[in-house]
């Protein structure tokens, strides 16, 4: 079997993460370095996870060495946006067979470089191991070193089988192929004060041109952005930076930190989600460029502009405020979005019901905290069983989510905004806080929810002969009105009436109150 196990022990102690630091050596040993089996990894494998950080360097040709079925739809599997090639959109596979599998796939995989190389002439190649080839033993790294010594073009060997763990862990693999055959390859035609790389953020629907016209009114210039838009060129350079913010620490601390170790580049983590993060974010990117040689003006035009677009925003979100009052929100996401997309909601009045903290590090819940309070209401694991009876408990008016999660909102009948990679609105940045508050009262205040809750036009005449309840039972009847989620149990059934009133027929007293008390 290929696979290289020191890169991901090494990936396993990395000391900027918080989740690792507060581990024993044995809890490492027995946990976070042990391999899972094939098939182990729900929710994304390593070789997602890594396929997925680095995709988004638009002209380099991503070529999977593997069966046809671990090479997705390229056009529609992630949000990122290009500015320039769409070369990286293409489909790039060396569609193993029974026979590669018997023989070996080195040759196919070297055969494929070539062609790639001949028909696109990228100025990089990154090749992805799977677990076929891996499991077969083919040498990956052995075939990139042969083939770009023959084209005479750097081709990347990024080795994260599947099998070796989670999409998490497949995304900090690609940070080490970077680290280990990319950055700092070449040199920059020049460099000025106020270099910075932006590291873990991938451009979804073009989010970061919201806040990039704002660094280069300041002179901000942006060496590399690692992955969003990103050049192979520029990534080779980024060891030239002054500094970089961090945006996702969960994929990509390994990067940061390295470079910091190896080339001095300081680093912070931060988010462009919300007014106040935004501004934090740029303040903070100004004091470090001024730590390292950048004139000192450079604060107070930061200020300027800050303040400019702070009361821009500020009176642009005024009048969702009285539409928002008392509305509560679900937030299921994680890593950076399960604190930074909290802030921004709060800014426009909106209530947090609770938000999922799965992905987050030992960092994000503290500013969960900060934002929410001590007894913020956190969610470890949430199966969506679970979801669902949150979103009945709590009285949710909304649900922040993926879009694997969005059924269970519809179920619940509740309004559901995709907040996660697949979306194809732009919320970062001041720009984007507003796109986001016009995207939520929209959900909040489409008039299909209220068809929805209503009864079928084939049920009209059922509710109007339930509503005819016997005196004896008005009571009970009342009562059940009041339980909210039990659409039906133990032979009794309810539904919404024209004005949204709960309608329940047939059913007892007793019945009534054990519906009561179950929901309780």
């Amino acid at each position: 079997m290929s696979v290289d196990t020191s890169a991901i022990e090494d990936v396993f102690h990395e000391p900027g993460c918080g989740r690792n630091d507060n581990k024993t050596a044995a809890e490492r040993t027995t946990g976070c370095t042990r391999q899972v089996k094939p098939g182990e990894a729900a929710g994304g494998c390593a070789f997602d996870g890594a396929k997925i950080a680095l995709q988004p360097f638009t002209d380099v040709a991503h070529l999977v060495h593997g069966p046809i079925a671990c090479e997705g739809n390229s056009w529609d599997n992630r949000g990122s946006a290009s500015s320039g090639s769409d070369l990286w959109r293409r489909s790039f596979t060396t569609d193993m067979n029974e026979t590669d599998v018997i023989f070996g796939g080195e040759k196919r995989l070297y055969q494929a470089i070539g062609e790639v190389i001949g028909k696109f002439d990228p100025p990089a190649v990154f090749v992805y191991q799977t677990c076929v080839p891996a499991a077969i033993g083919d040498d990956i790294k052995a075939v990139c070193k042969a083939a770009a010594a023959k084209f005479g073009k750097p081709i990347i060997p990024v080795d994260s089988p599947g099998f070796v763990g989670s999409k998490n862990l497949g995304n900090k693999l690609a940070g080490e192929a970077l680290l280990e055959h990319v950055i700092g390859t070449e040199e920059p035609d020049y460099t000025t004060p106020y270099d910075i790389n932006i590291i873990g953020e991938y451009n979804l629907s073009g989010e970061f041109w919201q806040i990039k016209p704002l660094l280069d009114e300041l002179g901000i210039r942006i060496l590399s952005c690692i992955s969003g838009d990103g050049k192979y060129r520029e990534l080779a350079c980024s060891h030239r930076a002054k500094a970089a913010m961090l945006v996702c620490s969960k994929a990509m601390i390994n990067v940061a930190r390295k470079m910091e170790e190896r080339y001095g580049i300081p680093y912070f983590e931060g988010s462009f989600y919300g007014v106040q993060d935004s501004s934090n974010s740029l303040r903070t990117i100004a004091r470090m460029l001024i730590e390292r040689g950048a004139p000192l003006e450079l604060g107070g035009r930061t200020e300027a502009v800050i303040m400019r677009e702070e009361a821009k925003v500020r009176a642009a979100i005024e009048r969702f405020k009285p539409r928002f009052k008392g509305k509560k929100v679900l937030l299921i996401t994680g890593g950076v979005k399960s604190w930074s997309v909290v802030a921004a909601l709060q800014e426009a009045g909106l209530e947090i019901a609770g938000t999922s903290v799965k992905k987050s590090t030992k960092e994000d819940k503290d500013r969960i905290k900060e934002l929410m309070g001590r007894h913020a209401h956190m969610i470890e694991e949430a199966a969506p069983r679970d979801i669902y009876k949150m979103l009945m408990n709590s009285r949710a008016d909304m649900m922040l989510s993926g879009g694997k999660s969005q059924f269970v909102a519809l179920k619940a009948m509740i309004p559901w905004l995709d907040i996660n990679q697949e979306r194809s609105q732009a919320y970062m940045g001041y720009i984007g806080m507003v796109k986001l508050m016009e995207e939520i009262d929209k959900a909040l205040y489409n008039p299909i929810w209220t068809q929805l809750r209503r009864p079928a036009p084939w049920d009209e005449a059922e509710v109007n002969r339930q509503t005819n309840i016997p005196h004896t039972d008005s009571h009970a009847a009342e009562n059940f009105t009041a339980v909210r989620g039990h659409s039906s149990a133990g032979g009794f059934k309810e539904r919404a009436n024209a004005s949204g009133r709960l309608v329940v027929g047939h059913i007892s007293a007793a019945q009534a109150t054990w519906a009561v008390q179950a929901s309780e």
